[in-house]
């Protein structure tokens, strides 16, 4: 919600991210991810921007303002703490989803390699005379020529990526 009223107030009042960065000292990147809920900015820059774009923090917040009192900063930091909160669980969320893929693909890499490795490649004893058994036994021997030559680099990249997004205690 906050994201949203920093961008609707700000394009009212006509100016670019470019523009509000200057006003409030701050790069353009980050009115960005103010804008696209990926960080908020603290009290004392929720201030600023209000300041800046000439509307009450209650405003940018989303409340219904009732009246023209001097803002209670313990009230703004408990709901930007809120907000902290739900950015920091949706990251966890997205660092387990993409531990748990690393894991996976790492398995499945290393169960085709067993299957080749077991398998022997069969088709090198294939009679290829005939053109359908050609065909899937080239389409085999190519699999295994690249799958051989590029799993244990995508292996290796997947079991780093597993660790560097494994849950820090």
């Amino acid at each position: 919600m906050l994201n949203e009223n920093i961008k609707a107030v700000r394009q009212s009042k006509g100016l670019s991210q470019e523009e509000l960065a200057i006003k409030l000292n701050v790069v353009r990147q980050t009115v960005s991810k103010w804008e696209r809920g990926l960080s908020v900015p603290d009290s004392e820059m929720l201030i600023s921007i209000s300041d800046v774009l000439e509307t009450p923090v209650n405003e940018l917040l989303g409340e219904a303002i009732t009246e023209n009192t001097s803002e209670d900063l313990k009230s703004i930091s408990e709901k930007l703490e809120v907000i902290n909160l739900q950015l920091a669980r949706q990251k966890a969320t997205r660092r387990n989803i993409l531990h748990w893929t690393f894991i996976i693909t790492s398995a499945i890499i290393v169960v085709l390699f067993v299957i080749i490795t077991l398998s022997g490649s069969p088709y090198l004893d294939w009679d290829y005379s005939d053109h359908e058994i050609a065909v899937v036994g080239t389409l085999l021997h190519g699999f295994e020529f690249v799958f051989v030559r590029i799993a244990p680099l995508v292996l290796i990249g997947t079991v780093a990526g597993a660790v560097l997004t494994r849950r820090k205690s």
